[in-house]
């Protein structure tokens, strides 16, 4: 009889483009910093601010002397990401973000959910899904102190899923590269709850495009089970999981009931809602209202206290200077939402990196078009985007080869 099985000769792979490391991405990287560091009315950014600026400017002039990049790169690692958070953890220092993920744990101990029933300033709210309290709980439990700070929890939880989800023996170097980039380096120093949100994206796209349909909802459900920004890579990887299986089903399956795409596709949104739903309805439904106040309205904007989040991206400029302006940044943002899911449709993602970059530019069309956000977002299409560059991905859809077996 003759089966059928994926082959990617050598010849149709592509290599991933090589990733900035030379010395002027290096000095770009450390006037970007040392100008944050003048700019920035936060303590804890002032203090990465002029570390990274330092570390990056020592990667500059030692890529320009022709050391190696790994050297280069684990200076800039040093510079931007080790001895600001050291210092930061010695003097008790964090963003915001980490002190409201702190409180959560808890609140959720005590209460059984991470939410205050009447928050009153910005300060009160947390934004978050419940899940995001799971790294503040060793604070929690132990007691404050620099191996129980959140931070050092989702930045390990990012590190690891983000390995995970490069190819084994080629991921050093992309790790090294993302760590010390401007934009993922300030978080793992200061705190941000982004960065364990696209890693575990990565590591869910990354086991969709190798058909672990299970594997793959249970990490997207955890990343939907920190914050509302992951949900829409799971429409991603059923729309990836669709269409690899049909494209290398077999005739004979067409007759066999449900086809082998649909059941990849709906075991993988079924283990992601229900991973979700574990992580989020206990604490949704003990109370509700406050559930609401903080996930909902609060990012919205519905709410009498303002967010802090109001970087110059169209949304907040057009509901902050325009009449009306927040109910057409809103509608921007559902017409953004449904043109990506039709394109889902349409033409559903052939490759991992073609779902990747689906992901990415729906992620930065909603950054734009909300009423409130900051640039710091960026860095989930920033990391979904190296992550899709710099793994080894088919340049073509994946052949099939018809070997020929004798029955017996």
């Amino acid at each position: 009889m003759a089966t059928t099985t994926p082959l990617t000769p050598p010849d149709q792979r592509r290599k991933p483009p090589p990733i900035p490391s030379g010395a002027l991405w290096w000095a770009v990287c450390s006037a970007a910093s040392l100008g944050l560091a003048a700019c920035s009315s936060l303590g804890p950014h002032r203090v990465w601010g002029t570390a990274a600026g330092l570390g990056y400017l020592a990667a500059a002039l030692l890529a320009s002397r022709g050391r190696s990049p790994r050297t280069a790169g684990a200076v800039a690692v040093t510079g931007a990401v080790l001895l600001p958070l050291l210092w930061l953890l010695a003097v008790d220092r964090a963003q915001l973000e980490v002190r409201v993920v702190a409180r959560s744990a808890g609140l959720l101990l005590a209460e059984g959910t991470p939410y205050l029933q009447h928050p009153v300033v910005p300060e009160d709210f947390n934004p978050y899904l419940p899940g995001m309290a799971v790294f503040g709980l060793p604070e929690a439990v132990a007691g404050p102190g620099p191996l129980t700070d959140p931070r050092l929890w989702m930045g390990a939880a990012f590190l690891g899923a983000f390995a995970l989800a490069l190819p084994a023996g080629s991921r050093s170097a992309p790790l090294r590269w993302i760590a010390a980039c401007p934009l993922v380096a300030l978080p793992l120093a200061v705190g941000g709850v982004d960065l364990p949100v696209a890693g575990l994206m990565c590591l869910g796209l990354a086991l969709a495009g190798q058909g672990r349909a299970g594997a793959a909802g249970l990490a997207l459900g955890a990343a939907a089970a920190l914050k509302w920004t992951a949900w829409p890579a799971i429409p991603v990887a059923l729309a990836l999981l669709a269409a690899a299986s049909r494209s290398a089903g077999r005739p004979a399956d067409r007759g066999e009931g449900r086809r082998p795409a649909d059941r990849a596709a709906a075991r993988c949104g079924l283990v992601a809602l229900l991973t979700a739903a574990a992580l989020v309805l206990p604490a949704a439904l003990r109370d509700p209202g406050a559930f609401r106040a903080h996930v909902v309205d609060f990012p919205l904007g519905l709410t009498d206290a303002v967010s802090s989040a109001a970087s110059p991206l169209p949304g907040h400029l057009l509901a902050t200077h325009v009449p009306g302006g927040r109910t057409l940044a809103l509608l921007l943002l559902g017409v953004s939402a449904l043109l990506i899911a039709l394109s889902l449709l349409v033409r559903p993602p052939a490759t991992t990196a073609d779902a990747a970059a689906r992901l990415a530019l729906g992620l930065l069309l909603a950054i734009a078009f909300l009423p409130a956000s900051r640039f710091g977002y960026l860095v989930h299409p920033l990391v979904i985007a190296v992550w899709a560059a710099v793994r080894e991905t088919p340049g073509h859809p994946l052949l099939l080869r018809v070997q020929k077996r004798v029955s017996r």
